[in-house]
């Protein structure tokens, strides 16, 4: 079934063709063509959260005005890079740091070099390079996620849902094209003060202390987001406090159908390749970035969600057997992966994607005009992704991910010398939990179904660990609460408890519990800026309470810069120890309690077997 020719949807709108940046046609030269903030612009991921008003019946989207383009001024630094020489294309006045963007890490993954692993980038050095053309990686939100908030709000408010929950019944509407959108994506952008940058004109002075770098992992379950998603400007100031400040670094990296395809794996090799991506931009950094005035033994790397699941796959990579990763410290907020993605799903996925394109190879798809593979990858994440996950994602390949991420941790097959902190929220599953969750009889075979177990261990799931029980004493009052709590734990909570066995108790941890404190609620929080009104991805609540937001800024940057998370503004914050403590920030407190993936639901869930 080629779907590209029209089964499925309206097939007049399956080729992205759509142009719309702040009213006016995409301008691909300009650098803030989705109306990008004062330092890093907004991803089509969350710019299609954020800012676009979706509506089920008539998919209209409202867009918001544009700010002015700031333009590369000749007075702006040059880094030589040797294959290259990048000129700072901004300065931020307020923040007093310099915005070096789109600097180029690897070659265009494209033609033949599609699904391979990534390669150093051709010299060029006829011209100064300026990052003044925007660079996102393809990127797609299935559809279950632009119903959930109006799911979860009927949820809440105990009102019967006003929308089919069959994703096939819906037309097929692609967002508006993000003008920066490009197979040729792998770029990273440096923000560095200008306190920092000044000092590697003098290397010879005394004061030329290399600078502490926070490398930005982006989220968005290996299918969206891109790394320009968030501001980090707030935060970066925030570090400024009481010295020069941080370099900070933020990466784009191949997803979706572009990153993580996978089956025939021993063949062709072309799994996990998001991964490889990033392990390629952390080894420039590691190379690089001392010409940015930063210090490559310095290096923590942040990432939430998919980003941190991404940075959990980095420790263990190669079974702890290929030498250190390089980077020495890593901030893990609300880890997420599907674990156990078995051979018949990628098998499944992967000839779904051939069929939509009308090939049988891999060597025939690398031949396919980009705007054809692009058109393919939104349409398959958008359509067969079931509610709650992405299609996509890590896999066990017999190299960079030599089994499940959490069993290496186990057996201790991991860099032992990176020193972690981990964050999360109260309430992680109920983002990825659907309208089947209110049937509480088909639970048994949803986790069969979903997690990929036997019978036998799903009737043990549903019956010991997450017991038909609604009396609130297992964590739940209701069978809705009872599926969240089991994707929370499976997918993204129970890394906590696992990274911190795995360290011998000397991680740190926290937790976000100003409600609904869903999943990615706390990022509002990382990357709080005075005035701020941007909210969380689904419901656009910003920030509750300021102090809340600068404590977990100065947990972030003392963690980067000393390797201890402190901050004036909330109690001191020591590591788990065997007791497995946490700072627990609250909406007019702090308070260290006992983590509750301490417990055997998590243990159970570092050891389970999939039936695949």
């Amino acid at each position: 079934m080629n779907l590209l020719a029209g089964e499925v949807g309206n097939p007049g709108s399956l080729v992205l063709g759509q142009t719309s940046s702040c009213g006016s046609e995409v301008n691909k030269k300009d650098v803030r063509a989705v109306c990008d903030a004062s330092i890093v612009g907004l991803g089509p991921a969350v710019w299609a959260y954020k800012y676009l008003s979706f509506n089920l019946n008539t998919s209209l989207f409202s867009i918001p005005p544009c700010s002015a383009t700031i333009s590369p001024n000749n007075d702006l630094p040059v880094v030589d890079l040797g294959y290259e020489l990048h000129q700072a294309i901004s300065f931020n006045n307020e923040y007093d740091l310099y915005n070096f963007t789109n600097i180029r890490y690897a070659a265009p993954p494209v033609g033949d070099l599609r699904w391979r692993l990534p390669a150093a980038p051709e010299t060029n050095r006829t011209h100064i390079q300026t990052g003044d053309e925007g660079r996102a990686c393809p990127s797609v939100l299935p559809l279950w996620s632009l119903l959930q908030a109006q799911w979860l709000t009927s949820y809440w408010d105990n009102t019967t849902l006003g929308i089919s929950t069959n994703i096939s019944s819906y037309p097929y509407r692609p967002l508006p094209e993000d003008g920066r959108t490009t197979e040729d994506c792998l770029f990273l952008d440096v923000i560095v003060p200008k306190t920092i940058f000044e000092k590697t004109k003098h290397k010879e002075s005394e004061d030329k202390k290399l600078a502490p770098v926070l490398v930005w992992i982006h989220g968005g379950g290996q299918a969206a987001g891109d790394k320009g998603e968030d501001d980090a400007s707030g935060l970066i100031k925030r570090s400024m406090n009481d010295n020069d400040g941080i370099v900070y670094v933020q990466i784009n990296y191949r997803q979706g159908v572009f990153g993580f395809l996978a089956g025939n794996i021993k063949e062709d090799r072309i799994a996990n390749l998001g991964l490889h991506d990033q392990r390629f931009a952390l080894e420039w950094i590691a190379e690089n970035i001392h010409l940015f005035g930063g210090d490559p033994n310095q290096v923590t790397v942040m990432g939430q969600s998919a980003g941190a699941g991404s940075i959990v796959h980095h420790i263990t990579a190669y079974g702890g057997e290929n030498g250190p990763v390089p980077f020495q410290k890593a901030i893990i907020q609300s880890p997420g992966w599907v674990p156990g993605i078995s051979e018949k799903q990628q098998k499944a996925a992967r000839e779904q994607f051939f069929s939509i394109l009308g090939v049988t190879t891999i060597d025939e798809a690398r031949k396919l005009p980009s705007e054809k593979l692009i058109a393919a990858n939104a349409l398959q994440i958008y359509y067969s992704a079931p509610w709650g996950s992405f299609t996509y994602g890590e896999v066990v390949d017999d190299g960079y991910v030599p089994d499940v991420a959490w069993r290496l941790l186990l057996e201790g097959k991991f860099d032992h010398s990176v020193k972690v902190m981990t964050g999360h929220t109260h309430d992680e599953g109920l983002l990825f939990t659907g309208p089947e969750s209110l049937d509480g009889d088909a639970f048994e075979s949803d986790v069969v179904a979903y997690v990929q177990v036997s019978k036998d261990t799903a009737k043990y799931i549903a019956n010991v660990l997450y017991p038909p029980i609604y009396d609130g004493s297992y964590g739940y009052k209701d069978s809705v609460q009872r599926w969240a709590l089991l994707v929370g734990d499976w997918s993204l909570t129970c890394e906590v408890d696992h990274l911190r066995r795995a360290f011998d108790n000397e991680t740190y941890a926290y937790q976000l519990s100003i409600p609904p404190a869903l999943h990615a609620e706390d990022v509002p929080y990382t990357f709080y800026k005075n005035g701020s009104t941007l909210g969380s991805i689904f419901f656009n609540r910003p920030v509750a309470n300021v102090t809340v937001a600068h404590a977990i800024q100065d947990w972030i940057t003392s963690f980067t810069i000393h390797g201890e998370p402190k901050s004036d503004l909330a109690p001191e914050f020591s590591v788990q120890g065997s007791n497995a403590q946490l700072m627990d920030t609250r909406l007019e407190s702090f308070e260290l309690i006992h983590d509750r993936t301490d417990g055997p639901r998590c243990r159970f869930w570092q050891t389970v077997r999939y039936d695949v």
